[in-house]
């Protein structure tokens, strides 16, 4: 499951994990006009782990999840 808003500054993602096996703490992506953040709640330590993406390696990781093993680079669009 998954909610989606639209703030002032940015649109805000979250996944929620749903299941009968381990779950994972809720997942916040936040997409800004710059960057892309996803946050998440280490429960061990219990504080929000921060990851900081540009927008280039946010299109690179989504062309990734759908290319087998190897190393590549994405051209400008045409």
């Amino acid at each position: 499951m998954f909610t989606i808003e639209h703030r002032f500054d940015a649109t805000v993602i979250t996944l929620i994990d749903e299941g009968s096996r381990a779950l994972c703490e809720d997942a916040t992506v936040r997409a800004g006009e710059d960057r892309i953040t996803l946050e998440q709640l280490d429960p061990e330590t219990d504080t929000v782990m921060r990851i900081e993406l540009s927008l280039a390696q946010a299109r690179d990781l989504a062309a990734a999840l759908d290319l087998p093993e190897g190393s590549y680079r994405l051209g400008p669009k045409t």
